[in-house]
């Protein structure tokens, strides 16, 4: 009775071994799968990197808030709508946004989808209505440059010693104590190392931020306070989503 019941569990547990994903991970007795998505400071992770978890949780998350401040506009005058889709739509738009950088276009045109639905429900538009007066007139900033401005204050901070060590070990500035002579030695522009695999690398803070930066111009990076540099900044980005 014992060996027959020995030989059922056994054949049971082979079944089991037979039916896991090749890369399960046996700990004592038990098998544990890898999971696809983790979180990490309410940011979802994909297992590629890909980030589609994410922007899905985010723009889920935008509409539902938009479904119920859609049910007391006439409630409550245009001021007062306004501020209300800025205070509670915006963060959830804008949170960790800097994470996004560099992504494929398909992505943050999912996070624009959120800008142009509250756009046209503050402006009270329809759906086919040109969503781009309705951006200025509000002077939003499109989805990919409210990313640019993230990352672009996030690297500022790291040069001025306002971010956390573990950012700021990553940036390192072109002119550097032992280069007087060259003509780097006054400029500021920022080192960008090599990385690998280059679909991930390139996207990688220290990467990505650096190349932003490089590419923004001297009159932007040259900002001698925080406040002063975010103004700059969105002036800069402003004017080149909305060319007059």
């Amino acid at each position: 009775m014992n060996t027959s019941k020995t030989e059922i569990l056994w054949c049971s547990t082979t079944r089991q071994q037979n039916q896991l994903p090749s890369a399960a991970v046996r700990v004592g007795k038990n098998y544990v799968l890898p999971s696809t998505t983790v979180r990490d400071l309410e940011v979802l992770i994909d297992s590629n990197v890909a980030m589609q978890s994410y922007v899905s949780r985010t723009v889920s998350g935008c509409f539902a808030v938009l479904r119920q401040l859609r049910s007391i506009r006439r409630s409550v005058c245009d001021s007062v709508f306004h501020s209300l889709v800025v205070s509670l739509v915006m963060p959830r738009l804008d949170y960790c946004n800097a994470t996004l950088a560099r992504l494929p276009a398909s992505q943050p045109s999912r996070l624009q989808s959120v800008l142009n639905a509250a756009a046209r429900l503050i402006h009270r538009s329809s759906q086919y209505e040109h969503v781009t007066p309705m951006l200025r007139d509000l002077h939003w900033l499109w989805s990919p440059e409210r990313i640019t401005f993230k990352l672009a204050v996030l690297i500022y901070r790291c040069l001025h010693g306002l971010a956390p060590w573990y950012l700021s070990d990553h940036i390192q500035s072109v002119a550097v104590s032992n280069r007087r002579r060259l003509q780097s030695s006054s400029s500021p522009q920022l080192v960008i190392r090599r990385t690998q695999p280059s679909t991930v690398g390139n996207r990688a803070f220290p990467l990505a931020g650096c190349r932003l930066w490089n590419s923004l111009l001297p009159d932007v990076t040259s900002a001698s306070t925080l406040s002063v540099f975010r103004n700059r900044l969105k002036t800069y980005l402003f004017s080149r989503s909305f060319p007059s």
